[in-house]
């Protein structure tokens, strides 16, 4: 049989396997001689055999991707009765990695358990990370993602700062369009449902000890799940931080690391209880604004030089760079700079805040993420002082905060089909 017949065929194996064999076949043709330099000589010396046959470790190829079917596929379930990360569809993805053999082959499996070892990796030194990613259903049925590239990016710059293996950010994204195509039936079809996807990065090496893992792998997820507010904006009370920080410079605050969200659980229940929904971070004498729960903050203000002003914190490593952030801070550039808005990244304080409330100059505020798009807020309490924030009358929230969500989720939905950020997963 030659190259050409079998590039085109497909095996088919058990388990309702089925594998695509990919189009080109590449001979590798080993080198057998390599040139050194000892002491200002120069040598030719014979690789050995085994040194000459060993081939490199593979990238992340999402072009020949498994597939194994389950056998049985669940009932999509009522969308209106959607519970966040309670439903999950019918498989998973995994792509495995192994220092010596690089990438293997990705897969899409039944979803189900995983078993390790009692001494694996992630389970001690935390070797972990995960991105929240949605695919959105548009009018004509096709699936979308929006901006998966940047969470690959993100997650590579964060699996390479706890000494986890690098991908091709191309190939990622590919896998989890690939992914996303496989379950599109789980993809709600209502605008303000989606199907929420997290990726998860781990070390696997089944062994005690600090080190750079041999054995990793990535594994994705994904829940449909409805809109964060079930009836629209409802605006929230936040409560300044006191004594706990979520992030310090030099730390690693500007990860997605599963290790910053567990130390914020209980500040955050203690902010619960006395009737906040989240705490606003802030960060050092100044008490500069940094995060706003697990979300980005912004705010909407007439600056000190009288100027219509939308500011966030810099990335200055205090703050996870996030995805809705970054797409927040371009459509308001490309279409609120025009009208007369500023747009800045900076450092701000808090007390900067509550001078402007006293002075009648704050406008608006808002949280920004991939669970709830933009989350407004309506008071702020800062130091046991309660500074109201405005919204307009019989309204959760302001008129910038409503515009940015307006503009985004229309890109998200497909209303906008030939923008960058929208990225159509069909087969």
């Amino acid at each position: 049989m030659n190259a050409s017949s079998l590039a085109n065929r497909s095996l088919k194996c058990a388990g309702n396997v089925r594998m695509i064999l990919p189009r080109k076949f590449h001979s590798r043709l080993p080198g057998t001689v390599q040139l050194s330099k000892l002491t200002g000589v120069s040598r030719i010396r014979e690789m050995s055999s085994s040194s000459a046959t060993r081939s490199a470790p593979k990238p992340l190829d999402a072009s020949n991707i498994i597939f194994k079917k389950a056998e049985q596929l669940k009932p999509v379930p009522d969308w209106s009765t959607l519970k966040f990360g309670k439903e999950f569809t019918d498989h998973m993805m995994i792509m495995k990695w192994n220092k010596e053999t690089g990438w293997g082959t990705p897969e899409i499996v039944p979803m189900q358990n995983l078993s390790f070892h009692p001494a694996t990796s992630v389970l001690h030194y935390g070797f972990e990370c995960f991105e929240g990613l949605k695919a959105y259903k548009d009018d004509k049925g096709v699936p979308r993602l929006f901006r998966p590239n940047k969470n690959a990016e993100r997650m590579l710059s964060t699996g390479t700062r706890i000494s986890l293996p690098a991908f091709d950010t191309k190939e990622w994204s590919e896998a989890i369009r690939k992914f996303v195509a496989t379950e599109s039936r789980w993809v709600p079809d209502k605008r303000g449902f989606s199907l929420y996807l997290r990726p998860t990065f781990i070390g696997t090496d089944a062994a005690l000890g600090v080190h750079h893992c041999e054995n990793a792998m990535i594994y994705v997820i994904a829940s449909p799940v409805g809109p964060y507010y079930s009836s629209g904006f409802k605006a929230i009370r936040l409560c300044c931080s006191e004594g706990a920080v979520r992030a310090w410079p030099g730390g690693t605050g500007q990860y997605k690391l599963g290790g910053n969200y567990a130390p914020s659980v209980l500040p955050a229940a203690e902010a619960a209880e006395k009737g906040f929904a989240q705490i606003l971070w802030l960060y050092g004498e100044e008490d500069y604004v940094t995060e706003v729960g697990t979300m980005n903050c912004f705010t909407v203000w007439i600056n000190k030089n009288g100027e219509k002003e939308i500011i966030t914190a810099p990335l200055d490593g205090m703050i996870l760079p996030g995805v809705t952030r970054d797409s927040i801070l371009d459509i308001a550039r490309e279409r609120l700079v025009p009208q007369g808005w500023k747009v800045t990244e900076g450092k701000y304080s808090m007390k900067e805040v509550a001078q402007a409330s006293k002075e009648g100059r704050l406008l608006e505020v808002f949280g920004a993420g991939t669970a709830a798009l933009v989350s407004p807020v309506k008071a702020i309490n800062y130091k046991g002082n309660e500074i109201n924030v405005p919204l307009p009358e019989g309204q959760e929230a302001g008129p910038i905060t409503s515009q940015i969500s307006n503009w985004i989720l229309d890109i998200q939905y497909g209303k906008e089909p030939n923008h960058p950020w929208s990225v159509p997963a069909t087969y």
